[in-house]
């Protein structure tokens, strides 16, 4: 970073002024926003923006800019504000905020807006997602740029935001700032420490950052810390500036019931005359250094694992992530503290350098996965699946942020067995499923988790594998291949009388079954749903047509699951809906062998067996 662009303290107070002026406008024009919490910060983002801030609006993929994120999101009109300042958008456009079709949308978006790199607006989860990205610049890009983050003080009583402050130390991230914007004012009133600076500075402190204490409308402390912050290593810099909301405008300054309220036009004339009206005064943002990342490597060619004898799925895909690894180097692992039962700790022991460790911080993993995969890394991240509930608000934000990152989520379903209830995901495929533009994958052998895992690396969007902790029998061949939204007959004749559909372990219980109906001179067609979404719809109604009935057996709660996808895959395109049969697990399972548990929730072979009987 060299030397901080030349502007005087007067021209950063206009600045300032202007930032102000016009989130007032824009949240006028619109009817609603956020103007008072953008304008206790703009002070603190006019010195950073155009003095130390580097960055190409012309080029928003240049591996070396510097990362700014707003992760107290409703203040995205002096996000907005910025970018006006910068000259890159126009009056008209900054104008149209929150109206329909606009790129600047209530809250900042991706894709959209190309120099947004997540969304944000959900309160906590900016940092996790900065230190994904100083990740990627110190330990993987090896990369100068410096990622800053603007927090407000009432997200500071969210948990993720301590699970990052901890996890930042522990990587050294010196190369992260996060600047506090500490307006004392929550949506209801006073935040929990209100203008009490020294004790968030003790607590930052208290977890290795360094930190620096100031007024947050004195430019020239601003400028002190913001060079201070730049220059200090070995750890992470907190910036604790005291504000006041709604800045500069006396009758709102402070004051307690304007958050989220837009001006009306003469409360904003008002306002904007106090600010000293209405500017248009545009510094260009500098530009970062040319420099190139470093190389990925990687031998180009994936080496699926091979099987001949029964192996867990989760095990599969330890060992393909491997696997992948060694073919691209741009592969990235992150796992819960439980990469010893995941198997992600193949990966990590062959690629230390691209495996972080992130403990059991389920939040903070899915973030700083987001971070790292938004600078182009194809990014795995593992735990136990139960315990990715608790990171849905993440998963969530990763798709509005329209993020790629691969989740694997391991011990599925009754069928881990002793462990009980707490460790069971049985909720997990429903609410993947419900992620916008998600991929879901769950594979019943070896062979078909180590082949998945290549298939889902490097798909848009968010892609979740569900694993199976116990060992189970190898069914597939090793070259056979399994594209996303298909499936696989197993067993069919003419003679079919229904149609069973299954997935990991409940598979295995849909071929004892067939053999045991067989024996009893029935025949049935079995089904391996691997792709729940997108599904094999031609597939489904080739089955339905061709069996008359459809029984759909899965280790998970009735609500959400292969069941709903199966009966969703009929409405709303005109196809006649078959006759279903829904096995699922419907009472709270306790302790026991996976044998008894299976046979307990009612998803057994024999269960599928007296199910099938009663049809016919």
């Amino acid at each position: 970073m060299s030397e901080a662009q030349v502007l005087t303290g007067q021209t950063l107070h206009q600045l300032a002024a202007q930032l102000r002026v016009d989130s007032i406008r824009c949240t006028t024009a619109a009817g609603s926003g956020h103007p008072t919490s953008s304008m206790s910060a703009a002070d603190l983002m006019a010195v950073l923006f155009f003095k130390y801030f580097r960055y190409d609006f012309d080029n928003p993929k240049h591996p070396n800019n510097d990362r700014l994120i707003f992760s107290k999101g409703h203040a995205c009109p002096l996000l907005y504000s910025l970018y006006k300042a910068a000259g890159s958008v126009t009056d008209d456009e900054f104008m149209s905020l929150r109206k329909f079709g606009s790129r600047l949308e209530g809250h900042p978006v991706p894709v959209v807006l190309p120099w947004v790199d997540v969304a944000t607006g959900s309160l906590g989860q900016g940092l996790p997602f900065a230190v994904g990205m100083a990740i990627n610049a110190k330990h993987l890009d090896k990369l100068p740029y410096h990622t800053w983050v603007l927090s407000g003080d009432s997200e500071m009583a969210e948990g993720s935001v301590w699970e990052a402050i901890g996890t930042a130390w522990h990587y050294q991230l010196d190369n992260l700032t996060l600047i506090v914007d500490m307006n004392r004012l929550g949506q209801r009133g006073e935040t929990m420490l209100g203008w009490n600076s020294q004790v968030y500075a003790e607590r930052v402190r208290s977890f290795g950052w360094h930190v620096i204490e100031i007024d947050g409308h004195n430019v020239d402390e601003i400028e002190a810390a913001y060079t201070e912050a730049l220059a200090y290593k070995g750890a992470p810099t907190a910036i604790i500036a005291r504000t006041e909301k709604g800045r500069g405008v006396s009758f709102i300054s402070n004051k307690d019931g304007w958050h989220g309220k837009a001006l009306s036009a003469q409360e904003a004339e008002r306002a904007i005359t106090e600010l000293g009206g209405i500017t248009s005064i545009v510094v260009p943002v500098r530009k970062p250094d040319d420099i190139a990342a470093a190389k990925a490597g990687g031998t180009g060619k994936f080496e699926c694992p091979q099987y001949d004898k029964p192996a867990a799925t989760r095990e599969a895909y330890g060992d393909a992530l491997k696997a992948l690894g060694a073919a691209r180097g741009d592969v990235v692992a992150l796992d819960g503290e439980v990469s010893n039962s995941t198997y992600a700790d193949r990966f990590a022991l062959a690629y230390p350098h691209r495996f972080f460790e992130m403990y059991i911080a389920e939040q903070l993993m899915v973030g700083v996965a987001v971070g790292i995969a938004s600078r182009g890394k194809v990014v795995f991240a593992s735990t136990f699946a139960a315990f990715l509930t608790r990171a849905y608000d993440f998963i969530r934000m990763a798709a509005i942020s329209r993020s790629s990152v691969n989740l694997c989520g391991s011990h599925a379903g009754v069928s881990i067995g002793a462990d009980g209830p707490s460790q069971m995901a049985l909720e997990d495929l429903a609410m993947m499923r419900a992620v916008y533009g998600s991929t879901v994958v769950y594979p019943s052998d070896a062979v078909s988790a180590a082949k998945l895992v290549e298939e889902v690396a490097g798909l848009p969007g968010i892609t979740y594998m569900r694993t199976t902790r116990e060992k189970t029998a190898i069914i597939y061949k090793s070259d056979e291949r399994f594209p996303i939204g298909g499936s696989k007959v197993l067993r069919q004749s003419t003679a079919d009388k229904a149609t069973v559909i299954a997935a990991g372990i409940t598979l295995h219980e849909a071929l004892k079954a067939y053999e045991l109906l067989k024996s009893l001179g029935i025949a049935v067609r079995v089904v391996d749903l691997y792709s729940i979404k997108p599904i094999d719809k031609p597939m489904l109604a080739r089955a339905a047509r061709e069996t008359g009935a459809l029984v759909v057996v899965e280790d998970h709660w009735c609500e959400g699951g292969m069941g709903d996808a199966v009966l969703a895959a009929f409405s709303g395109n005109g196809m006649t809906l078959p006759k279903v049969i829904h096995m699922a697990v419907r009472s709270m399972p306790g302790s026991g062998s996976p044998d008894e548990l299976v046979d307990a929730a009612g998803i057994s072979a024999r269960h599928i067996v007296e199910t099938v009987k009663s049809l016919i």
